[in-house]
């Protein structure tokens, strides 16, 4: 974990760490490794709540690039319904997010970047990359295109966008998607003023097939007479999407209050200013000397520019070093001035005070104090669940026939938008000794509008929630030894009074053995309201009320979670260890009868369990070198206490194996095989109608997936500015095989895959 560093505190040697925390002094520490950045980009994140900034490592490291194409993660960590930029379930419980309340583009985090994930920039020269990957053919296969420009106007604006394209016509049938994304950002980081400003839209089209009727074509393809390519295998729905459109604005700026001091240059900015008197000097001698010729040549008389010499910037052979100089033998003449009086006395006082007083040699530096801030973010989602076929019987409750719709026809709509406020005051850490940690206040506003179809005669009904929040944080981010903070926030208005959320982490470095520990330690108590979608929701097959006299009446959520990480990279050793309680979770379970190859009575429901339920994590990562050969591992053990409720797998585990060695000195080359892996669970299903991962609700019927290796064999490279890859995905797929991560949603097979990334300079 690495602790937040907010670009706008001050460090112990008392310097504005917003000009200063970009250099490093790697020496020998190996948690400083030079990264391969492109020359003169620099990438931050901001804060959602604060806007404060935290370094962050570009996505341009060739390691590891060929696994950046997987919806199933970089390690395989996700459980998905097979395709590209399919919806998606993290298998270790302590990377999921939160429930949020426009659940349905939460599935699609692959695609989807968050505020405080997305990489705001600062470069010296506008720089663009391309990157591209692509497998399969015009009927079945992959495409992923992604864009990025980077420029700045000046050093304090910083100005880009993104473009983001997926393509997944899907090996299988009825399972294409289509993604688009377009992002535009801006920074502005003066010394009194700062803005961060993203607006983006996006747009996730995907087809539902609802699995394959029968999984033997894929476990057990022996006992069909007929031998059937993936994509003629039949599926149990067709004609049935899922869509989101959704627009977001984020805009975070902030007014420093301070004063100007002046500080002493550092060793690069006197060589700079150097350098500059020097060539200033230089400039007017040769304009002097040019004067002079084009005088001598007017008053038609010789010039000689030798005669004349020429200026040299530096000290003179014959300048005398101020100060006091060594006493020689006595009866030696010395040029040292004998001090006769009171008044000369002082008249030296006052030349040697006026020489101290010499401020060339400074700077000005404006200290910040306190910093009003505002922060708002607007996001506007429309979500709609589409089918002109279903098959018979395959919904269990139908509560809205609309006229318009012929048939089983379906048209599910919902509209949601968000305008956040949060106004907040801050005192900056360390502008005086006094000030060890910094200190923020806010206050939010959250306004909500739902609207979703009801038997109203318009057809559908909105619903407005207004919430008014307030809290504080306490920070220390500067330093090198601690760092710790801790955030708190309370509901006292709306849907939502009486929730309230405290985190907290801390992490503390020390040097062992000629390298850095890091100790770190995070945690949270949440008491949750349920969301809105988990209190009502209302479409054509599934209709809940959750107010305590149609359906349940949900109490809120408490989550609480302590975490604790060791690293140590001078051995590549990382171990991470989490206590998760959660009380009254409130969870989706999805019910359906599976038979002759077709689905019947399928319903959602929601469901809190009243108790408790805990989860222990342990998460081991080793990394091994020998020469060109590299290994590196993670394993994840995981215990839940009720694996009805909350399903984990015992074991994931992830682990590759590879060469890295260069050829011609200039090209780097990763060539080895990796796998992922997990142990068998009941694994979430996924519901098409409510797009979401739901508990398997089936009673006997429930299906335990997993104990089914994924291996990929690869030849990863980097050269100069690109990073290209050449991979065969599942080379262990063969005839047969267990490889679903969800109910009836295979996995494909083995594919060739291709990809490249260029940063393009200037």
């Amino acid at each position: 974990m690495r602790a937040q560093q907010d670009f706008n505190q001050i460090n112990d040697r008392g310097e504005i760490s917003n000009s200063g925390e970009w250099k490093s002094s790697h020496k020998k520490d190996s948690t400083k490794h030079d990264k391969e950045i492109p020359l003169g980009l620099k990438v931050w994140t901001v804060d959602e709540r604060f806007g404060d900034r935290t370094a962050a490592i570009p996505d341009t490291m060739p390691h590891m690039y060929m696994n950046s194409v997987f919806t199933t993660g970089r390690r395989g960590e996700f459980n998905t319904t097979g395709n590209l930029g399919a919806p998606r379930i993290n298998r270790i419980f302590i990377d999921r997010d939160l429930p949020a309340q426009f659940m349905f583009t939460q599935p699609y985090d692959f695609f989807i970047t968050p505020v405080d994930k997305f990489h705001f920039t600062n470069t010296l020269s506008p720089i663009t990359n391309v990157s591209y990957d692509e497998c399969g053919d015009k009927n079945v296969g992959e495409d992923h295109l992604k864009a990025l420009f980077a420029v700045n106007a000046g050093k304090k604006i910083g100005l880009g966008f993104k473009f983001d394209y997926i393509y997944g016509r899907g090996y299988y049938q009825n399972q294409s998607t289509a993604h688009f994304d377009y992002t535009m950002y801006g920074s502005y980081l003066g010394d009194r003023y700062q803005a961060h400003l993203l607006m983006s839209t996006n747009h996730q089209k995907v087809a539902e097939n609802g699995g394959i009727t029968n999984d033997d074509y894929v476990s057990h393809p022996e006992i069909f007479r007929e031998t059937f390519r993936t994509d003629e295998i039949p599926t149990i729905l067709s004609q049935n999407w899922n869509r989101n459109d959704n627009q977001h604005i984020f805009l975070t700026h902030r007014y420093n209050i301070g004063f100007n001091r002046k500080v002493p240059m550092t060793e690069e900015e006197i060589k700079a200013k150097k350098f500059a008197i020097a060539a200033e000097k230089e400039k007017a001698a040769l304009e002097a000397r040019e004067k002079e010729r084009k005088k001598a040549q007017k008053e038609g008389r010789q010039y000689d520019e030798d005669a004349e010499g020429k200026t040299y910037a530096g000290r003179p052979d014959d300048a005398k070093i101020a100060g006091d100089e060594p006493a020689g033998d006595a009866g030696t003449t010395s040029d040292r001035i004998t001090v006769t009086g009171k008044e000369m006395a002082d008249s030296l006082l006052a030349a040697q005070k006026k020489v101290a007083e010499d401020t060339s040699w400074l700077k000005n530096e404006f200290v910040p104090v306190t910093s009003i801030i505002h922060t708002l973010k607007v996001d506007n989602y429309r979500r709609i669940y589409q089918a002109y076929e279903t098959p018979t019987a395959y919904y269990l409750n139908t509560y809205l026939r609309n006229e318009e719709l012929q048939g089983d026809s379906i048209f599910d709509k919902m509209k949601h938008y968000d305008i956040k406020n949060t106004l907040a005051l801050s005192l900056l850490e360390g502008f005086n000794k006094w000030a060890k940690a910094g200190l923020k206040a806010f206050i939010t506003s959250d306004l909500r509008n739902f609207s979703m179809p009801d038997t109203c005669l318009a057809g559908y009904r909105s619903y407005r929630e207004h919430n008014l929040s307030f809290g504080g944080q306490i920070s220390k981010t500067e330093g090198t030894l601690l760092h710790y903070q801790a955030t708190l926030e309370t509901w006292l208005t709306g849907e939502d009074a009486g929730q309230l959320k405290f985190d907290g982490s801390a992490d503390l470095n020390f040097k062992l053995f000629g390298d850095t520990v890091q100790l770190a330690a995070r945690g949270f108590f949440y008491q949750l309201q349920p969301t809105f979608y988990q209190r009502n929701y209302h479409s054509k097959h599934l209709w809940w009320d959750n107010d305590g006299k149609n359906g349940l009446d949900l109490s809120k959520e408490i989550r609480s979670r302590i975490e604790g990480l060791f690293t140590y990279q001078k051995t590549r050793t990382s171990v991470r260890v989490a206590l998760d309680d959660l009380k009254d979770h409130i969870y989706f379970a999805q019910q359906y009868k599976f038979s002759n190859e077709t689905v019947t009575g399928s319903t959602v429901s929601v469901k809190q369990h009243s108790g408790n339920i805990s989860l222990v994590t342990l998460q081991v990562g080793q990394d091994f070198t020998l020469g060109p050969l590299n290994w590196e591992s993670q394993v994840t053990w995981q215990k839940s206490s009720n694996n009805e409720v909350l399903p984990v797998p015992d074991f994931n585990i992830y682990s590759n194996l590879y060469l890295n060695f260069r050829i011609a000195k200039v090209l780097r080359v990763d060539l080895g095989a990796d796998v992922r892996y997990f142990t068998k669970y009941y694994v979430p299903d996924y519901s098409p109608l409510l797009a979401q991962f739901t508990i398997q609700d089936n009673g006997e019927n429930n299906m335990e997936l997993g104990n089914y290796p994924i291996v990929n064999v690869y030849v990863n490279m980097h050269l100069k500015h690109a990073r290209f890859f050449l991979m065969m995905s599942h080379v262990n797929a063969g005839d047969g095989g267990n490889r679903f991560f969800v109910p009836h949603y295979p996995m494909n097979g083995m594919i060739l895959r291709f990809g490249v990334s260029w940063n393009f300079f200037n």
